[in-house]
């Protein structure tokens, strides 16, 4: 393709997610899929190019704003590419059948008439923080408020969790290395290697014979706070595609009984493939939600698990990194519908807690009302539960990645996604 034909393909991708009322990489996987014939570097640089406009988004339109220009996409890239391109813009836009149309005169007075830099835009502008998680998030991080937003702008690091049921981190590290894949030890996760560059991971040995799967470190943190045992009686009620069932069972050396639940039975039913593929299908019993027999046989369950994790739906503002779009668009629930859901999931799952058992609260929020709010308020209507310090809970050997008693994980100070864990104990 020519760098004209490429523009062309992002404006098109551009205004399809614009349209579109699905997340971004899904309009993306579809756009892809029905144009087999665009080669593997053409892909790479229409899907970059288009993830960056949108990690641009506040900035680009306060930028035409300032020119007094129409937002529209064809302008956002515009917009974008004044800042972000070192050549000649006019080269990007060649017309004719394949290419980006020819700029128009407006269009060069337009791009002119841009600021020359974001200099004297609101903090939350530069930062890209939406209007909507403002207040919430400065709240929060008070001063730290803009270097901790700007580090959500750049693209996440890959990540891999080693299945410790097919080998060791070293033996992982050894087969990624002579596969040609860069790889090095993460700073709190025992599991954990961090991609180094570009790779298809999907090509080498260790990720097709299950040693390794792709995962946050902050998500590995997640499931190294259930501090499971092999042997032991878990339940991971919000599953979903069963990235963390796979962590803790893997953590169990494949000992005792998880019990996955989701209300998504499509989800559960992908997950098993994923569950056979590392080796740890024998432990794991999935139950989807959406069938009343499993809401029953739960409600059943009293003081029957040494573990629960609830991964609770959430507002997703700690994956910003992967997802930019879902700082201006919700696909879902409201943030104030969200917050009553976690607080009837917590509800209905804390009967199901041995005395002396974990009771794990987790997000993928930075927002306090999704986070320690909903603690302090399920503290004050079950004191039969008791918040613990993480160091006085966390597993042997390895430090918590946070003082105090809520784990807060931060792509500025941990290199992870934003999460959120707090570990409650159902008193002896």
């Amino acid at each position: 393709m020519t760098p004209s034909a490429r523009i062309k393909a992002v404006l098109d991708l551009l205004e399809r997610i614009e349209r579109a009322t699905i997340p971004m990489d899904l309009t993306m996987g579809d756009y892809m899929r029905n144009r087999r014939y665009i080669g593997s570097k053409d892909r790479a640089y229409i899907a970059e190019t288009t993830y960056a406009v949108i990690r641009h988004h506040a900035r680009v339109t306060w930028a035409l704003e300032q020119a007094g220009a129409e937002i529209s996409e064809r302008n956002r890239l515009l917009a974008f590419l004044k800042y972000n391109h070192t050549g000649n813009l006019a080269d990007l836009f060649e017309g004719g059948k394949h290419g980006a149309a020819e700029l128009s005169e407006a269009e060069t007075t337009l791009i002119a008439k841009l600021p020359d830099n974001f200099d004297t835009a609101p903090v939350a502008v530069r930062c890209e923080c939406p209007p909507f998680y403002e207040d919430s998030l400065k709240s929060y991080f008070g001063e730290k408020f803009e270097t901790e937003m700007t580090a959500l702008i750049s693209p996440a690091y890959l990540n891999l969790r080693v299945n410790l049921v097919m080998g060791d981190r070293a033996k992982a590290k050894q087969l990624l290395d002579e596969d040609r894949v860069k790889t090095r030890e993460n700073q709190f996760s025992p599991w954990g290697l961090a991609v180094e560059g570009k790779t298809f991971l999907s090509m080498t040995r260790a990720f097709k014979k299950g040693l390794v799967e792709i995962q946050d470190e902050g998500s590995q943190m997640i499931a190294m706070a259930c501090d499971v045992k092999p042997g032991q009686q878990v339940l991971d009620y919000c599953a979903g595609a069963g990235g963390k069932t796979l962590a803790l069972a893997s953590a169990m050396n494949v000992k005792g009984r998880i019990v996955a639940m989701d209300l998504e039975a499509s989800r559960l039913a992908k997950a098993r493939d994923r569950f056979r593929r590392a080796k740890v299908s024998d432990i794991i019993e999935p139950r989807p939600l959406s069938d009343e027999k499993n809401r029953k046989w739960l409600r059943r369950q009293k003081q029957t698990f040494d573990c629960v994790l609830v991964d609770v739906p959430c507002s997703g503002t700690g994956t910003w990194r992967r997802n930019p779009d879902m700082r201006w668009r919700t696909y879902g629930p409201s943030v104030e519908e969200l917050v009553g859901i976690q607080r009837e999931i917590l509800d209905k799952v804390a009967g199901t807690v041995k005395s002396g058992g974990r009771l794990v609260y987790a997000t993928c929020s930075m927002l306090p009302e999704e986070n320690e709010n909903q603690i302090e308020q399920f503290l004050e209507q079950h004191p039969e539960f008791e918040l613990r310090d993480l160091k006085e809970v966390w597993p042997e050997g390895c430090p918590p990645p946070c003082d105090g008693k809520f784990m807060r994980l931060t792509p500025l100070r941990h290199r992870t996604d934003g999460f959120f864990a707090a570990i409650m104990i159902r008193k002896e």
